[in-house]
C-alpha cells in the first residue's frame, strides 16, 4: 500500500471501529464497551501489531483532535437548558471546580514524583484532569508535551467514566447536581457523556464543571508562567 495511503485507512479504521462499538454499546449496556474506551484500546493495539507509530497514526487523525473544540462548544446547548439550577447553586459548584483542580494538579504532581518522571513529563502530566482542548493549551503553556498530554487526558477520562458510576453507588451523592459535578470534574469529556445517561441535569452540571475547570486551569498555569 502507498504510504500516501496509511494515514486515510488509520483515520477509517478508527471511525470504523468507534462506530461498532458504539452499536455494540447501545444494545449490550456495558461499561467496557464504552466507545471511546474499545476505539482507543483496540487502535492502541493496532498500532502495536503494525509497528506504526503514534506520530504516524496522528497524520490521518489529527483533524479529530481539532472537532473537540467545537465539540466543547456544544455542551453550551445542555448547559443553558438547566441554567436555573446552575444559578441557584453556583456558588457551591465554583468552590467544587477549586477544590477538584487543585487536587487534582496535586495528585498528578504527586505521581509524576512518585515515578520519578522528567520535567517535561511531569508538566505533561498535570493537565489530564480538564477536556483535551484545555488540556493541550495548559500543557503548551508549562512546557509539556501536548500529544503526551493528550494520552494522559485519555487515560483519566476513560478510567473517570469506567467507575465512576460504580463509585456513586458506594459514594453518599444523590442529588443529580452532585453526580453531574463529579464527573464533569473527575473524567471531563467522557464523564460528561457518562452524565448524560444518568440524566438532563446531570449532564448540563456535568458539562459546565468541566468547561468552567478549563478555563481555571489555562488561566491558572498562564499566570505562574508568567511570574
Amino acid at each position: 500500500m502507498p504510504a500516501s495511503l496509511a494515514p486515510v485507512l488509520w483515520a477509517a479504521v478508527t471511525l470504523g471501529i468507534y462506530a461498532a462499538s458504539r452499536a455494540a454499546y447501545a444494545r449490550f449496556r456495558r461499561w467496557w464497551l464504552s466507545p471511546l474506551l474499545t476505539t482507543w484500546v483496540a487502535c492502541g493495539a493496532l498500532l502495536i501489531v503494525c509497528h506504526t507509530s503514534y506520530h504516524e497514526y496522528l497524520r490521518g487523525t489529527h483533524w479529530l483532535v481539532t472537532l473537540l473544540g467545537p465539540a466543547t462548544v456544544a455542551f453550551a446547548i445542555p448547559i443553558y437548558e438547566q441554567r436555573a439550577t446552575i444559578v441557584r447553586h453556583w456558588p457551591v459548584l465554583l468552590a467544587g471546580v477549586v477544590a477538584g483542580s487543585v487536587i487534582a494538579v496535586g495528585v498528578s504532581w504527586w505521581l509524576a514524583g512518585l515515578f520519578q518522571f522528567s520535567p517535561q513529563v511531569r508538566a505533561s502530566l498535570l493537565p489530564r484532569s480538564i477536556t483535551t482542548p484545555f488540556a493541550i493549551e495548559m500543557s503548551a503553556t508549562v512546557g509539556g508535551v501536548p500529544a503526551l498530554t493528550a494520552s494522559f487526558t485519555a487515560v483519566t477520562g476513560l478510567f473517570g467514566a469506567a467507575v465512576g458510576e460504580s463509585l456513586l453507588v458506594a459514594l453518599p451523592l444523590r442529588s443529580a447536581f452532585a453526580r453531574g459535578a463529579s464527573f464533569g470534574m473527575a473524567a471531563h469529556g467522557a464523564g460528561v457523556a457518562k452524565a448524560r445517561e444518568l440524566g438532563a441535569e446531570e449532564g448540563a452540571v456535568a458539562g459546565l464543571v468541566m468547561v468552567i475547570a478549563g478555563l481555571l486551569n489555562v488561566l491558572g498555569a498562564t499566570a505562574w508562567s508568567a511570574l
